[in-house]
């Protein structure tokens, strides 16, 4: 059996992408919600402001995930060369 896998379109590859965001958004902020939870019960006598801040912080570790996978030359270290200093493969 040969396996060939047939070229995925550009609008495919776009939605694959927004689908993980959208997946990491709800992951993330969940984690951080339920964290929050815990300490606003454990820690703080039932305030809310834990259950936001950590919300909040899951939310934007997803934006920035997110920002990095639709932008790759925003990852740290990452160089992006032009066509004419590209390296010639072998």
């Amino acid at each position: 059996m040969s396996s060939t896998q047939k070229p995925v379109s550009s609008e495919d590859a776009l939605g694959q992408k927004y689908d993980r965001c959208l997946a990491d958004l709800l992951v993330k902020s969940g984690v951080g919600f339920g964290a929050g939870v815990v300490a606003s019960v454990i820690l703080f006598r039932r305030k809310t402001w834990p259950i936001a801040l950590s919300t909040g912080f899951g939310a934007g570790a997803a934006y920035a995930d997110c920002d990095r996978s639709f932008n790759p030359a925003r990852i740290p270290g990452t160089r992006i060369l032009p066509k004419a200093e590209a390296p010639a493969s072998k």
